[in-house]
């Protein structure tokens, strides 16, 4: 019994070490207000009509071209970039994040971890731990979309089993009767891969590998869709707009830019078009192009904050940071309750570095980190506006909380206590707070030292 301890402790040290490595060609978490809003959007309905809190369910976007999405412990779906591009229609993506609602809802997930006792679910739990710091560790740094360093790559998510996924069929065409949507979309996404069943385990799609797929599931699915009374009802121009929008900026950024050029020529005067080659303009550095094509966009609908957004992020990591506050001021106005946003804003003034950008700042990373109080990248350009203002106590406090977000508990509990060493006034609420993560981070440390 030692001797496997010891195997799982390394094996798990491993996992967790891939988990935490960077590479430029591995998975990662991508971080898009846009985006997020439209799977929000898709999928809040369906989490009520689950009796789900949607604000308890948590969305993410794997930066991967593998057709995927997958539930963890902590109710968190994560959803591959390639399934969101593969969605033909919304109601197809619609479709498979009310399955992977199900799942959620019929605590799947719970049942399967307390049935696995093998070194692989070892595995997984261990990295369903680690989520929350690495989740945490690159947070919005203003780009329209940030790709983390974190490693999907090495965790294969088991397979859930035929009776889990029939389960979890059902569930979501009830979900989306309940919304008065239909789920032919998901029947027919099922269809276009039915051959999935016939391929080896190593050649199928991963989605197919965690969710197996079968003639008899597929047509038991589709008797359920066709006494449904909301079989027939189609998306709205608005939910197919926004789907279209997201496959051109997730391509314009994914895509090499002459395969973007390729599929968005220059002949292509649509949104969708002009969103692309704006993207893939300014990944090749052509910024006067870029700007072209944006501008272009804002003209025509200058309502849209994540036009200005973008705009932004082009002039920001182009170099020219002061010229980035205007339209990165105007997509706050537009759309204050984006933290991404804010945290955008923030760093584009903290740059400028004038006493009224940094109290600007300041505020609006603040206002952020109210939305987003683990985003680890926001806490640390707080910092860098407190160390501007000479404020060295709250500059430790601040990075203290992005340590502490990040699970790296020794140097949470270090700056913690800098930040109370340093002139920390007891009374106020980052005192209480740095004493907080202090006693938090060494009853983790030693719990790690225990393990061991």
């Amino acid at each position: 019994m030692t001797r496997l301890k010891s195997i799982l402790f390394k094996i798990i040290t491993v996992l967790m070490i891939g988990l935490l490595s960077v590479s430029a060609s591995a998975q990662s978490l991508i971080r898009d207000t846009e985006i997020e809003e439209t799977l929000r959007n898709y999928t809040d309905p369906i989490l009520r009509a689950a009796n789900l809190q949607s604000s308890s369910v948590d969305l993410y976007l794997v930066n991967d071209p593998s057709l995927n999405a997958f539930v963890t412990r902590g109710q968190n779906i994560f959803v591959h970039t390639g399934l969101i591009l593969e969605a033909e229609t919304p109601n197809q993506l619609k479709g498979v994040l009310a399955h992977e609602a199900g799942h959620i809802a019929a605590g799947h997930l719970v049942r399967r971890d307390q049935g696995n006792k093998s070194a692989y679910g070892a595995m997984l739990i261990a990295a369903g731990l680690g989520l929350a710091a690495i989740l945490a560790g690159e947070g919005g740094a203003g780009a329209a979309i940030l790709a983390g360093s974190q490693q999907f790559g090495m965790i294969e998510v088991l397979a859930h089993s035929r009776i889990s996924e029939a389960s979890a069929d059902q569930a979501a065409a009830k979900y989306l009767e309940t919304t008065g949507q239909s789920a032919e979309g998901l029947v027919i996404f099922f269809e276009r891969f039915r051959y999935q069943e016939l391929l080896s385990n190593a050649r199928r799609n991963p989605y197919f590998r965690g969710h197996p797929l079968s003639s008899d599931r597929i047509n038991h699915l589709r008797e359920i869709v066709e006494e449904s009374p909301y079989k027939n009802v189609k998306d709205t121009d608005e939910e197919i707009q926004a789907l279209i929008m997201a496959h051109a900026k997730l391509i314009g950024f994914i895509d090499a830019p002459q395969t973007v050029f390729s599929k968005y020529p220059e002949s292509d005067t649509s949104k969708p078009g002009r969103y692309a080659r704006a993207v893939a303009h300014y990944r090749a550095a052509d910024l006067k192009s870029a700007l072209r094509e944006i501008n272009s966009l804002i003209e025509e609908e200058p309502t849209n904050p994540y036009f200005f957004e973008l705009k932004g992020q082009m002039l920001y990591e182009s170099g020219k940071g002061a010229l980035a506050i205007a339209p990165l001021r105007e997509a706050v106005r537009l759309k204050p309750s984006a933290p991404l946003l804010q945290i955008a804003l923030g760093q584009a003034l903290i740059e400028k570095d004038t006493p009224d950008s940094i109290d600007e700042a300041i505020k609006m990373l603040k206002s952020a980190l109210q939305k987003e109080n683990t985003n680890g990248f926001a806490w640390y350009q707080l910092s860098q506006g407190y160390d501007r203002k000479d404020q060295p106590a709250l500059a430790r406090y601040a990075i203290a909380e992005q340590a502490f977000a990040r699970h790296d508990y020794q140097r949470a509990k270090s700056f913690a206590l800098r930040a109370q060493q340093e002139g920390l006034a007891p009374h106020r609420a980052q005192w209480r707070r740095a004493s907080d993560i202090i006693v938090i981070a060494e009853t983790q440390l030693a719990k790690r030292k225990n393990r061991r």
